[in-house]
C-alpha cells in the first residue's frame, strides 16, 4: 500500500483530526497496516507496551481482568486509537485489547515511536496531546459504565445531561449511552452483581429484535427512513459487539424485563442520535420509546430476545458436549483391550473392559446433544406483535408478520409466530423443558465425574484403576496428596445447574394471568447454566479426560481375584459348579481364577479365552 493511500486513510481517523498534511505524511511512513481476526488479542494486560493501533475497520474491546474474568470497559470503532499510552510512558499495559470482529488497524510500534521522537518531534508532540485527550475521554466513558455498580463518578468529574421520565428529572452521565430509566434500574436492583453485559448473546439478540422492528415499521410507513437507518446502524454495531459496556442493568430485576428492554432502547436511541450528528439525550428527535420501541412491549421483546439468544447458546453447549463425548469415546478405543471388573451397588459384578466403561460415558452424553437439539424446535416460536398481553394493542396491521419475517432475515433463524399470542405471552413451557434437559445433562455429567473420582481413588488404598492428570497440589498439610479437582468442579457446576432448574420451575409456576413477571430469573438461570456447563465441559475435556491413563496390572488383578468373574464361567461350568467355586473363594479368600485352575475345571487357555476382552460385548 502506498504512503499516499495510507495518508488518506489516516486523514479519516477521528483520533488524528486536525493533523497537518505534513504530519499525516510523516505518520504514514511510520505505521504498518495489520489485519486481525475476530476475537484476537492485540495486546494483553500486564504485558510490556510494544505497539499502538489506530482502528481503520472493525471493533475493539478494551477489557480488564476482575476476579479472573474480563470486564468490558469500552468498545472502540473506526477512527479510534488503542494502546496510545505507548506515547506517554513505558509502563506495562493496564488493560487488554481484543477484537470483536475482523479488524484492520494502522500499527505504530515501540521502535517507530523512538524513531518519531528523534526525527519528527512536532508530530510526536501532536500525538502525545491527542493520546492524553483520548485517555481522558476513555476514562470518562468508562466511568459512565461503572455508575450504579456501587460507586459514583470519579474519573469523568461532574459531567451530566438532564433526562426526564414519568417520575421526574435525573442527571445521567454525559458519556453514558444509557438513559434515565436504566439509571433508575441500577439504583433499584443491585441484586446479583451480574449485569446484562455479561451475557453478550442476549444483548445481541435484543439488538436484532430492535433492528427487525425498525425495518418492519419502516416497511409499513410508520417510521421515517432516516430514523430507521440510524436505529438499524446502531443495532448492528451492538450486534457486532460494540457498546456492550453500557448494558448495565442487573439480570435479576422486577418488572418482567422492562429495565432490560429500556436499557437496550436507550443505548440504541443515543447511539442512533450520534449517527444523526445529534446529541445524546435529544429524544425529541429520536425517542427510546416512541421510535426504538415502536409497536413493541417488553412482554414480546424480552422473551423473543431470550429465545433468539438461546439458539446460539444451545449450539455452543452442544458443540462442547459433543467434543467431550468424543474424548470419552477416544479413551474407549484406547482402553478397549483392558479387562476390569464391572460393579453394581458398589459390589463386584461381572467382567467388562475399561473401554466399554468409557465408551458408555461418551454415548450417554451424545444422547443429550440430541435432546438439546430437539429443544431448539420449541424456542423457534416467538410472540413478537403480541405487545402487552397478546392482543397486539398499539401494533399496526401487518406488523406481526412483517417483524417475524425481518427478524428471521436479521438472525438467519427460521422463526415462527405463535398461533396464539395471548397463550405465548403468558406461557414459559419451552423454558421449563429446556431447563429440564440442562438438568438431565448435569445429572449425567455429575454421575460420570463421581465415577472418575471413584475409579482413580487411592491411588494405593482405593480403586486406583485409572489415573487422572495431576493439576495442582491437593493439601496444605498432607505432602504428596493430589485431589481430583477437575471432576470436583464439574460436580459443583452440575449441582448449581440442578438447583437452577428448581428456580426455573418455581418462576414458571408463579406467573399470574396474562404475563409471567419472572422471566428475568428464568433467562438468567438458563443462560448462566448453559454458559457454566459449556465452560465446565471444556475444562473437563482438556484438563482431565484427554490425559487419563489406565493401570492395566491393577485392573487385571481385580478381575483375577474377584468372585464376580465366576458369573462369566456359568455358561461353561454350569450354575451349580460355579456356585461351589464362588463359595470356596469366599471362605478361603483365594481367587476364582486360581481355584478353577487348581481343580482343573478349565485350562489356563480356556480361562483366558473366556476372559478375553474381545469376547466382551
Amino acid at each position: 500500500m502506498t504512503t499516499s493511500a495510507i495518508r488518506e486513510h489516516l486523514r479519516e481517523m477521528r483520533f488524528l483530526a486536525g493533523l497537518t498534511d505534513t504530519a499525516l505524511h510523516q505518520l504514514a511512513k511510520l505505521v504498518t497496516k495489520v489485519s486481525y481476526a475476530g476475537n484476537q488479542v492485540i495486546f494483553e494486560e500486564g504485558q510490556p507496551r510494544e505497539l499502538s493501533a489506530i482502528i481503520h475497520t472493525g471493533a475493539v474491546a478494551v477489557e480488564k481482568q476482575v476476579n479472573g474474568r474480563p470486564v468490558r470497559l469500552v468498545t472502540l470503532g473506526p477512527g479510534d486509537a488503542v494502546g496510545e499510552g505507548i506515547l506517554l510512558d513505558e509502563l506495562p499495559h493496564g488493560t487488554t485489547a481484543r477484537t470483536l470482529a475482523p479488524t484492520e488497524a494502522y500499527v505504530l510500534t515501540k521502535d517507530r515511536v523512538a524513531e518519531m521522537i528523534k526525527e519528527h518531534a512536532t508530530l510526536y508532540a501532536a500525538l502525545v496531546g491527542r493520546a492524553a485527550r483520548a485517555i481522558s475521554q476513555r476514562l470518562a466513558a468508562t466511568d459512565a459504565t461503572l455508575v450504579g455498580r456501587g460507586r459514583t463518578l470519579g474519573f469523568g468529574g461532574a459531567r451530566f445531561r438532564i433526562e426526564k421520565d414519568l417520575l421526574g428529572e435525573r442527571q445521567v452521565p454525559e458519556d453514558a449511552l444509557y438513559g434515565v430509566q436504566t439509571l433508575r434500574a441500577l439504583e433499584n436492583f443491585p441484586i446479583s452483581g451480574t449485569p446484562l453485559r455479561e451475557f453478550p448473546s442476549l444483548i445481541e439478540a435484543l439488538a436484532a429484535v430492535k433492528e427487525a422492528a425498525a425495518l418492519a415499521n419502516a416497511d409499513l410507513g410508520l417510521l421515517p427512513q432516516e430514523l430507521c437507518d440510524a436505529i438499524v446502524r446502531a443495532s448492528r454495531e451492538v450486534r457486532s459487539g460494540r457498546h456492550h459496556e453500557h448494558f448495565l442493568v442487573d439480570m435479576i430485576q422486577g418488572g418482567a424485563g422492562t429495565s432490560t428492554n429500556m436499557n437496550a432502547n436507550e443505548v440504541i436511541a443515543n447511539r442512533a442520535l450520534e449517527i444523526l450528528s445529534d446529541k445524546r439525550g435529544n429524544y425529541a428527535r429520536l425517542h427510546p420509546n416512541s421510535h426504538v420501541n415502536l409497536g413493541q412491549s417488553t412482554n414480546d421483546v424480552y422473551p423473543t430476545a431470550v429465545r433468539v439468544a438461546l439458539h446460539g447458546e444451545i449450539e455452543t453447549l452442544r458443540v462442547a458436549l459433543r467434543e467431550l463425548a468424543e474424548s470419552f469415546s477416544d479413551k474407549g478405543r484406547e482402553f478397549a483391550g483392558m479387562m476390569k471388573m464391572g460393579r453394581t451397588q458398589m459390589q463386584d459384578a461381572v467382567p467388562m473392559t475399561l473401554g466399554q466403561e468409557f465408551s458408555a460415558f461418551g454415548h450417554t452424553l451424545l444422547e443429550d446433544v440430541d435432546r438439546l437439539g430437539e429443544s431448539l424446535a420449541l424456542v423457534r416460536e416467538i410472540n413478537m406483535g403480541a405487545t402487552a398481553i397478546g392482543t397486539g394493542i398499539t401494533a399496526a396491521a401487518g406488523y406481526t408478520d412483517q417483524v417475524r419475517r425481518r427478524l428471521s432475515e436479521v438472525t438467519g433463524l427460521d422463526l415462527v409466530t405463535s398461533p396464539n399470542l395471548i397463550e405465548a405471552t403468558s406461557d414459559t413451557g419451552a423454558f421449563v423443558q429446556l431447563s429440564g434437559v440442562l438438568k438431565r445433562s448435569a445429572v449425567k455429567l455429575s454421575k460420570i465425574c463421581n465415577d472418575l473420582r471413584l475409579l482413580s481413588s487411592g491411588p494405593r488404598a482405593g480403586f486406583g484403576e485409572i489415573n487422572l492428570p495431576p493439576m495442582q497440589p491437593g493439601s496444605s498439610i498432607m505432602p504428596g496428596k493430589v485431589n481430583p479437582v477437575i471432576p470436583e468442579v464439574m460436580n459443583q457446576v452440575c449441582f448449581d445447574v440442578i438447583g437452577g432448574d428448581v428456580t426455573v420451575t418455581m418462576a414458571a409456576e408463579a406467573g399470574q394471568l396474562q404475563l409471567n413477571a419472572f422471566e428475568p430469573i428464568i433467562a438468567y438461570r438458563i443462560l448462566r447454566s448453559i454458559d457454566q456447563l459449556r465452560r465446565a465441559c471444556g475444562v473437563l475435556r482438556t484438563r482431565c479426560v484427554v490425559g487419563i491413563t489406565a493401570n492395566p496390572d491393577r485392573l487385571r488383578w481385580f478381575v483375577e481375584n474377584s468372585i464376580g468373574i465366576v458369573t462369566a464361567l456359568v455358561p461353561t461350568l454350569g450354575y451349580s459348579t460355579a456356585t461351589l467355586v464362588a463359595k470356596e473363594a469366599l471362605e478361603s479368600g483365594r481367587g476364582v481364577y486360581d481355584i478353577v485352575l487348581e481343580k482343573k475345571l478349565l485350562s489356563r487357555e480356556q480361562l483366558d479365552q473366556i476372559l478375553n476382552p474381545s469376547t466382551m460385548v
